[in-house]
């Protein structure tokens, strides 16, 4: 059985190469990630390589296997599907419960989350709109605009957040941009790095160009 240790460093390199489309992570990223020294990671990648977890090249980084691959989202599943338990079952906030998730994924049991996945009837997407992979291993990774490079005046469905620290979901949900929400960016600034935001019966907003690229969104049409 993997350590909680071990699990995280999967979880945290699958997520990472996707944000690297899949190539080698640096050693250094991880690090950073992981927040822990380049020495600490690069044992830690070594004994994950001598397991048959992961790929490592000295100076050329580190990428999962296929068997890392399929361990990294188990982990995923147990995470995404309790934070959505944490949220329409105990009523947490969406902003806290990804530490909470963090904590219990080592410790759940298979049995114990089919039993929630069942409960919730087999969601698809986290509260955040991370989509859940499946029990087999298999996920579904939408390409999306954000809405800081979406068509301008054409009406857009928010489906993901991809920030998931307390503080920004918080200033997400302060503006009404959480998942589910239909929005229209009326313009971009790109002097003043803003994006002016049109919704449904509230007042137009503004906001960064940064905060902006971690709002995923897809065509209002399409639902």
């Amino acid at each position: 059985m993997a350590t909680s240790t071990v699990e995280n460093y999967l979880k945290q390199l699958y997520l990472e190469q996707g944000a690297a489309d899949g190539g080698r992570v640096p050693m250094g990223r991880l690090a950073k990630a992981m927040d822990v020294v380049p020495g600490t990671a690069t044992s830690m990648v070594k004994a994950l390589s001598d397991s048959g977890l992961v790929e490592y090249e000295p100076r050329g980084g580190v990428r999962l296997t296929s068997r890392g691959e399929q361990l990294a989202l188990h982990v995923l599943r147990r995470h995404r599907l309790l934070e959505l338990f944490l949220v329409n079952v105990l009523g947490l906030d969406w902003s806290v419960v990804h530490e909470e998730a963090d904590n219990l994924e080592h410790a759940i049991s298979d049995r114990v989350l089919e039993r929630i996945d069942a409960y919730l009837d087999h969601p698809t997407t986290d509260p955040h709109g991370d989509p859940i992979p499946t029990s087999k291993g298999h996920v579904h990774e939408a390409e999306r605009l954000s809405l800081a490079d979406c068509p301008v005046c054409v009406p857009q469905r928010i489906a993901r957040v991809v920030n998931q620290e307390p503080d920004f979901l918080q200033f997400i949900e302060r503006q009404g941009l959480k998942p589910g929400a239909t929005v229209t960016v009326e313009k971009r600034e790109p002097a003043a790095e803003t994006v002016k935001i049109r919704q449904p019966r509230r007042e137009a907003v503004s906001i960064g160009l940064g905060a902006a690229a971690k709002i995923l969104v897809e065509s209002a049409a399409r639902t």
